[in-house]
């Protein structure tokens, strides 16, 4: 993020499961629907941690349907719901902070599309504050998950979260 933003709000969870992670990503899914406006969610976490497996979650219950692949070695997958475009990115690869903005990716960030960014850190602090950042961490079997809110968006997301538990 570019710079230290203040947090609005956030939830904890502990995902005993894949079907736990696929779970709450479909709930977040409905939260931010209808698609109005922009979403940026960005993604943190060790290797194998979920986050792949959220997103996958996540943008089915947004209705993508066929195959959904990770970006690894792509570095973006992208998707068309209705007149809405999904992204989906993986900084992982990325050695210098500056790989993300030399890629063109700046752009998608300022259309009006669902963002979703795997490795934001590797972008050190030059990408925008995301509407929510989910952070999965190992926890046993399973994963703690903790979403921050950044924007008053991801607030009223946390709180429709929240509802509906």
């Amino acid at each position: 993020m570019s710079s230290p933003a203040l947090a609005l709000a956030t939830y904890h969870q502990f995902l005993a499961d894949e079907n736990a992670t696929h779970a709450l990503a479909q709930r977040l899914a409905q939260a931010v629907q209808p698609l109005e406006s922009s979403v940026h969610l960005y993604l943190e976490g060790d290797l194998g941690a979920g986050k792949t497996a959220f997103t996958r979650a996540f943008l089915r219950a947004l209705g993508v349907t066929g195959r959904i692949k990770s970006p690894s070695y792509a570095l973006l997958e992208n998707y068309k719901v209705s007149n809405f475009n999904l992204y989906h990115l993986d900084f992982y690869r990325f050695n210098d902070p500056e790989e993300w903005v030399e890629a063109g990716f700046r752009d998608i960030l300022e259309e009006k599309a669902v963002v979703l960014i795997e490795w934001p850190e590797k972008a050190g602090g030059l990408l925008p504050c995301p509407d929510l950042s989910l952070h999965l961490e190992y926890q046993g079997e399973g994963r703690d998950l903790t979403i921050t809110a950044y924007s008053n968006k991801g607030q009223t997301w946390l709180n429709t979260l929240n509802q509906s538990i």
